[in-house]
């Protein structure tokens, strides 16, 4: 227990840098599996193709892959993220947000956008065919029915799916541990490197700070889904 107490702070940064992950990925996962779920029932086929490869393609293929091909590949390509620079200096060390942490970023985004995607839409096959078609009937264009519409209900249909995956996504950010982001998985394994002896405690003392976690994202899913419920 004396190597989590001498080291809580250690601790405590790399999980900032997973929440950062989780936050910033969440978020554009969440853009992305929208734009790419409009797509896939829009009017227009090349469109709908488009999005039906990018999301059978991105969800065959591993998490780690993804990441690597950011870490590895994109560079040798021009793929490079070395533009972002942020160090936020806290009292328990720093936060960096570098060219590794923005290439898992865009690796998780790109990933769970696939999953976002499909969830929301099965949101926007629960709604009734009437509903897109009245918003038709009153001059809407397909974007406008979508926005106004379609996707407000879709959202709220699929909010079950849409939780999973954002709670995956949790999950999927110690993947980001090897590219090198400093994460809490990271910092996880130098503690067992450091401390063999005392690697009950590290794996019991993560695992129980990533149930936390996920139980808090599903507290807020359960009573967001209640108050949609009741609206």
């Amino acid at each position: 227990m004396d190597v989590i107490r001498e080291n809580y702070q250690f601790i405590a940064m790399g999980f900032a840098h997973t929440i950062l992950l989780f936050v910033i990925a969440g978020i554009g996962s969440l853009l992305l599996g929208t734009l790419l779920a409009a797509l896939r029932v829009g009017p227009v086929a090349i469109m709908r193709r488009t999005a039906v490869v990018y999301v059978t393609l991105v969800r065959n293929t591993p998490l780690l892959l993804v990441l690597l091909f950011f870490s590895i590949a994109g560079p040798k390509i021009g793929i490079r993220f070395t533009w972002i620079d942020i160090v936020i200096n806290t009292g328990w060390g720093q936060i960096r947000m570098t060219n590794a942490f923005a290439g898992a970023v865009v690796g998780l985004t790109l990933y769970t956008a696939a999953f976002v995607c499909e969830a929301l839409r099965s949101g926007v096959n629960a709604v009734p065919l009437g509903q897109a078609e009245a918003a038709r009937a009153i001059g809407l264009p397909f974007s406008g029915a979508m926005r106004h519409v379609v996707l407000p209900q879709a959202f709220r249909a699929a909010l079950p799916p849409l939780a999973s995956v954002q709670i995956a996504l949790i999950k999927n950010t110690t993947v980001a541990g090897t590219v090198l982001v400093v994460e809490a998985f990271y910092r996880m394994k130098l503690l067992l490197n450091d401390y063999p002896a005392d690697r009950w405690w590290i794996f019991g003392a993560f695992a129980l700070v990533f149930v936390v976690l996920v139980e808090i994202y599903s507290l807020v899913a359960h009573r967001l889904e209640r108050r949609w419920r009741v609206a």
